[in-house]
């Protein structure tokens, strides 16, 4: 089956974006993977795939999946390149849209200087809400994690949803950050039902971070919307930051405000397209 795609970016987290209201597109895992491969495929961080809505009021339904196959409910640099996306291929002249996803309903906004934010929503930290098991709702956990060597490590994490699970640790230095070798056990902790994103944060003065996230599903990337909002929230709650906070990723920066309790987390960033082609997906 041949499809048409877009390969794109927001901050050098990169995606195959595929528009799935003018062409069938019937997606396996095994689909995702080969999209997703850097040597045979197109090669991408993540899938995106733009459907029409099934519910009034609502522009468009938008998939996620990582480049493991894996489908999963939300990416902010995602959703960025998803607005750009639809407003280059003429699917809407809206700069403001609702966009159903599987963890609810988002309003991305394009910017008159091409940048685009999204309301995330509220963020989320009850253990059953992200889901992560634990037996007290306390805003510092002690996570313990044994490598290939058995040796036990134990970390200080944040545990919060931005509609994808996530972990947060504070770290002196995320150039030093043993990202590659503690990312993994983060991920597929026990803890975690639903396997988490694992953030590295710096914090640099009040309002700037610097961060590194290693995703779920795809190992780290050079920038993790979801990540930059979660890092930020868990920063607000220990009282080491004051919104609005720039997150300094890899790939470049994003702005990121929380009101506090109650609030939708806002982000602000660009999105950029690289080039569209077509591929034939393997039978």
């Amino acid at each position: 089956m041949k499809i048409r795609f877009a390969k794109m970016h927001g901050l050098g987290n990169d995606f195959v974006v595929i528009d799935a209201v003018r062409q069938d597109v019937a997606l396996t895992p095994a689909a995702a993977r080969f999209l997703a491969d850097r040597h045979f495929g197109v090669g991408c961080d993540q899938i995106l795939i733009v459907e029409a809505p099934n519910h009034p009021g609502i522009d468009f339904r938008y998939r996620i999946f990582n480049a493991d196959g894996g489908e999963v409910e939300q990416c902010g640099n995602g959703a960025r390149c998803f607005v750009r996306f639809v407003h280059e291929q003429g699917l809407s002249e809206k700069r403001v849209l609702r966009v159903e996803t599987r963890s609810g309903v988002i309003a991305p906004r394009l910017e008159a200087d091409g940048e685009v934010t999204v309301d995330m929503g509220m963020p989320r930290f009850l253990p059953a809400e992200i889901p992560f098991e634990s037996d007290s709702t306390a805003l510092l956990q002690r996570l313990e994690t044994v490598d290939a060597d058995g040796r036990t490590h134990a970390f200080e994490i944040t545990a919060v949803s931005i509609g994808n699970p996530h972990a947060v640790q504070v770290v002196a230095d995320v150039d030093h950050a043993q990202v590659a070798q503690f990312g993994p056990l983060i991920e597929s902790h026990p803890r975690f039902p639903k396997r988490v994103n694992a953030g590295f944060m710096q914090v640099v003065e009040r309002h700037r971070i610097r961060l590194r996230v290693y995703e779920r599903g795809a190992g780290e990337t050079l920038a993790c919307g979801t990540g930059a909002c979660a890092a930020v929230v868990a920063g607000i709650r220990r009282g080491l930051l004051d919104s609005p906070v720039r997150v300094a990723t890899r790939g470049g920066e994003l702005l990121i405000s929380w009101a506090g309790e109650g609030a939708s987390v806002m982000m602000t960033g660009p999105a950029v397209t690289v080039f569209v082609g077509e591929i034939n997906l393997p039978e």
